[in-house]
């Protein structure tokens, strides 16, 4: 039996749980049927969300499906961000699929795996936030190098791959300046689990993915004992508060937020649709001029 998962027209961090909600409707056997053809628009946080779902869904059962969007411009974008070079290892893909070489130094920075840039972060991260939004690029160093642990943290800690994409556009929600958007994915164990052995006995009744959530980006808790291990994240949330950027993280069914002025999402969710691994988001505005 083939279940059919509707990927949403406007695929972002707000109609993700939408789209998680679907996919957590499907029982194991199942071969499940990614249906994009209507899809419009995706963020780097949807191209990486759905290749963790496809790569989830290959481990439970048959190879999924994925029919490729119907609007040639939206099929376009997602090829030329590198998504279809990633999907055609996790999906059966159905529709055409235009063959382009991927753009490195565009607009729009490649879906890749986790495993293949995290050598190369660090440089790029920096790169895209000094061209893109004029900030210093000794000061985006520090942000470049955290971003960098937290993608070596999928490839260590996740058990699975991982995937990171990066775009520079014009936000107009609120805020009505350039931004650039990374968004980090994986299918794999997520914060919960990933922190059980340490954390679990410290929070007793409250320990559940939105404890483990809290732990990890409020605290600065770390699965490592050692000083100075699994920073990362505490790193990121130090930069994006100088900058006034946004950071949210997804893990199994709870999701937290350091929501900026600008922004109005909501802080700390549990009890959402599960999803497998952990997703995050980070938005880095353009800086008003002093």
């Amino acid at each position: 039996m083939t279940r059919l998962i509707e990927v949403p027209t406007q695929f972002d961090d707000r109609s993700f749980d939408q789209f998680a909600a679907s996919y957590a409707q499907a029982v194991d056997g199942e071969r499940l049927l990614f249906d994009a053809h209507a899809a419009e628009w995706a963020s780097p946080y949807g191209l990486v969300g759905l290749l963790a779902a496809g790569e989830a869904a290959a481990r439970k059962g048959e190879r999924p499906l994925l029919t490729a969007p119907a609007n040639p411009d939206v099929v376009s974008y997602w090829a030329r961000a590198g998504f279809f070079r990633e999907a055609a290892d996790l999906f059966e893909v159905h529709g055409k699929v235009p063959k382009v070489k991927v753009a490195v130094e565009s607009e729009v920075r490649a879906a890749e795996d986790v495993h293949a840039v995290v050598s190369t972060i660090q440089q790029r991260a920096s790169a895209i936030l000094s061209s893109e939004l004029g900030l210093d690029p000794k000061a985006t160093m520090g942000f470049a190098m955290a971003l960098s642990e937290s993608c070596q943290n999928i490839v260590e800690h996740a058990g699975t791959g991982g995937w990171v994409a990066v775009q520079a556009y014009n936000w107009r929600r609120k805020l009505a300046r350039r931004v650039v958007v990374i968004a980090v994915a994986d299918a794999g164990v997520g914060f919960r689990h990933s922190l059980e052995p340490t954390q679990a006995k410290r929070f007793g009744e409250r320990w559940g993915d939105a404890a483990a959530l809290e732990a990890a980006l409020i605290q600065g808790v770390s699965r490592f004992r050692d000083p100075g291990r699994g920073q990362g994240l505490a790193g990121i949330r130090r930069y994006l508060a100088r900058w006034e950027g946004k950071v949210a993280i997804r893990s199994g069914s709870a999701r937290i937020a350091i929501v900026p002025r600008w922004d109005d999402d909501v802080p700390l969710r549990d009890g959402l649709p599960a999803f497998p691994g952990s997703q995050v988001l980070l938005i880095i505005p353009e800086q008003e001029a002093k």
